[in-house]
């Protein structure tokens, strides 16, 4: 048996990214579960955008990373980490913090891939084949019979418009997030790319905080394992996959990927919750996962 090269190594490593997105990706609920009692939406965010500043800061300093050579490359990378994160997550925070179920806050945030595949096209004249419509199709009806038991929650009508306003933001933010990155940033550094993204993001969230938000923190440990948490694993590991694989895949396949967070987020929920998973929801996951592989195959 021949020994594998470093180029096989490499290749094999790749071929493992949009999994380990997906696990990163998911425990932003787990994140949110943990740290939103002890501090509101936005000032939560403005607190995780400040600290990943800093320390791709430090990095880019210390690594000498480049930066972009245009004022133009700057617009669009700081445009396009405004509708990813301070619009996504933004909008996810602010629903779940205003009691909006969780499972419906992933329903209405999972129409993403296919709202990306109609722009696709248009935007980026990629192809849509049948069986990645039949692939999305079937992915959005696993996600939906894994939240399904969820749906159930009591939501008062009254308010239910509330709710519903900030995930429907952060919908469109991550849908024309991944379609405006994958049209106009072809090539960026990670390093210097992250603090240009989260720069913008910080100064609107910390805005918007100060006008509508009190500011205050309860500095619990649960706080500030979630802040540490959302800060290292999601701030800087998944959104640096999300940046590789936008640039190297796809907008449809990348957006796919989106699909398999309520299942992977169930899955946390019941092995560090103790969340009850249905027949349902297991039939969900499976449908999910072949939903996607059909979208990305």
């Amino acid at each position: 048996m021949r020994p594998t090269t470093p180029a096989q190594r490499s290749d094999a490593l790749t071929a493992l990214y949009p999994l380990l997105f997906v696990a990163l990706w998911s425990t932003g609920f787990i994140g949110a579960k943990f740290g939103l009692p002890d501090a509101e939406p936005l000032t939560f965010l403005a607190l995780r955008y400040l600290i990943v500043l800093v320390l791709m800061g430090g990095v880019t300093w210390a690594t000498r990373a480049p930066w972009p050579r245009t004022a133009l490359e700057w617009f669009h990378i700081g445009m396009s980490g405004l509708f990813i994160h301070a619009f996504y997550l933004g909008g996810v925070f602010t629903a779940i913090s205003r009691g909006l179920p969780a499972g419906v806050t992933a329903l209405v945030v999972g129409l993403q891939p296919v709202l990306t595949a109609l722009g696709a096209g248009a935007l980026l004249g990629e192809r849509v084949r049948p069986t990645q419509w039949l692939g999305l199709a079937l992915g959005f009806a696993g996600v939906g019979l894994v939240v399904a038991h969820k749906l159930v929650a009591s939501v008062n009508g009254d308010a239910l418009f509330a709710m519903l306003l900030p995930a429907l933001l952060a919908l469109v933010g991550i849908t024309v997030g991944t379609l405006y990155q994958k049209r106009f940033c072809h090539s960026f550094d990670l390093r210097t790319g992250s603090v240009i993204q989260f720069l913008p993001c910080l100064a609107i969230t910390a805005l918007l905080a100060s006008q509508t938000e009190t500011m205050q923190v309860q500095w619990t440990g649960s706080f500030l394992f979630a802040l540490g948490w959302l800060v290292l694993v999601l701030s800087l590991g998944a959104v640096s996959l999300l940046n590789v694989l936008i640039r190297g895949g796809s907008a449809v396949n990348v957006a796919s990927l989106f699909y398999l967070t309520p299942p992977t987020t169930a899955l946390f929920a019941w092995a560090l919750f103790g969340e009850t998973l249905t027949g349902l929801a297991l039939l969900g996951m499976g449908l999910t996962v072949f939903g996607v592989w059909l979208a990305r195959k």
